[in-house]
């Protein structure tokens, strides 16, 4: 008989261990060998875990478990498999009933939607995503969309209290202050990232420097190329990409920006490995283009659109989170004016990027409307002087305002 072993594969760099967050495959379930069984939550990413041989899952750890790298989760009957394939196979009322929902799934498109968080809650509780108007974007479930939800049905159902005809108004409050707050475990994820943040502000002397940069011509020139870029390159013209290079230029200037300290050692890097900061909804994630000093714009942009998706998607593996050099956040996005971005330990520096806002500024002795942006340089004082980190911030505005001096490397 012919048993295959699920085992939790190695999971990257400095991660040992994660939990069960969902069961993809039932158990005396059909599947193949490179089919997803499992989707594995650990400290940075959410992945999913294939079977690794086609047969009949028998499922071993339920979901919830925290496993470590080589733990047992299933077995696989390889030859079940086998004989099963000469049988035609039954149609039977479970069959019905799951092929019946595969078909409400498939015309539902916030389905095909749901990140893993907000699928463990809908299994937990037992709704049918299809009933639930999702309130995200492109009509997307959320976590809070499905609790309130499960809380209307929830009130719905309770027995309604015959009042006393005479009674005055009165003001329902909770018997219990249980009642008043919900409480529920934080993710792995929001764990390690309040974790990182306590360490980034205990072990490094961080300051930020500001300065702000005038837009126009960063716009200017996405008006003017934009269409022929995307026509050529596949991908639009991003902010992303140009401020990448700009840093990275910036840094080849001033290096220490881009090394780390390592007991009294400086560690300094040749390559950039930059990590640009993703919201998803599972948390922060800070994604690495590995090598990013070696792309040409296009290509780094395309870079980073396909680690922001798969980060967005729970599909980034921990691998793709770690060995940045440098990290850039654009909380602009969200409306942001002005922030102080935290390190990304053991980096040492971070660039904050903000909105876009139309301020009058002196251009000439004449007082003119431009679209200005603040720029935030977070960095540790312990190993970058204020000189370099001004310095640092100024080459970078200097690029944007003069893209050409991009291309030129000058």
């Amino acid at each position: 008989m012919s048993v295959i072993e699920v085992k939790i594969p190695t999971l990257g760099e400095s991660v040992s261990e994660g939990v069960i967050a969902r069961w993809l495959k039932q158990e005396g379930a059909t599947v193949q060998a490179q089919e997803p069984i499992i989707e594995l939550e650990t400290d940075k990413a959410v992945m999913e875990i294939p079977a690794g041989a086609s047969g009949t899952l028998h499922i071993g750890v339920p979901a919830g478990a925290t496993v470590g790298v080589g733990h047992v989760i299933a077995t696989v009957d390889a030859n079940a498999a086998t004989a099963s394939a000469a049988q035609p196979t039954p149609v039977t009322v479970q069959t019905a009933i799951a092929e019946t929902e595969r078909v409400v799934e498939n015309k539902t498109p916030a389905m095909s939607l749901l990140s893993p968080s907000v699928r463990r809650l809908v299994a937990e509780h037992g709704v049918n995503p299809a009933q639930i108007n999702g309130t995200g974007k492109r009509g997307r479930l959320t976590k809070g969309d499905v609790l309130e939800y499960v809380q209307s049905k929830a009130v719905a159902s309770q027995p309604v209290s015959p009042q006393p005809a005479a009674s005055a108004p009165t003001l329902v409050r909770s018997a219990s202050t249980s009642d008043d707050v919900r409480r529920e475990p934080m993710s792995l994820l929001r764990q390690r990232v309040a974790q990182r943040l306590v360490e980034a502000q205990q072990s490094a002397a961080i300051l930020t420097t500001f300065n702000d940069v005038d837009m126009s011509a960063v716009l200017a020139l996405r008006k003017r190329y934009g269409e022929r870029f995307e026509a050529r390159h596949g991908v639009k013209l991003g902010f992303m990409s140009l401020f990448g290079h700009a840093v990275i230029q910036a840094l080849q200037e001033l290096p220490r920006l881009n090394a780390q300290i390592e007991g009294t050692n400086i560690v300094y890097h040749h390559r950039v490995h930059l990590g640009v900061a993703v919201s998803t909804e599972r948390g922060l994630m800070v994604p690495v283009v590995r090598g990013a000093d070696m792309l040409p714009i296009a290509e780094l942009e395309k870079a980073i659109g396909i680690l922001a998706e798969k980060a967005r998607a729970g599909k980034i593996s921990p691998d793709e989170l770690s060995g940045g050099t440098f990290s850039l956040t654009n909380g602009g996005v969200f409306g942001s004016l002005l922030s102080t971005p935290l390190l990304n330990p053991p980096q040492s520096g971070i660039l904050g990027m903000h909105r876009i806002e139309e301020r009058p500024v002196v251009r000439d002795g004449q007082v003119v409307v431009r679209p200005m942006m603040y720029l935030a340089l977070s960095y540790d004082h312990r190993l970058v002087d204020g000189k370099e980190a001004v310095t640092f911030l100024v080459r970078v505005k200097d690029f944007l305002e003069d893209p050409q001096r991009l291309l030129l490397e000058v």
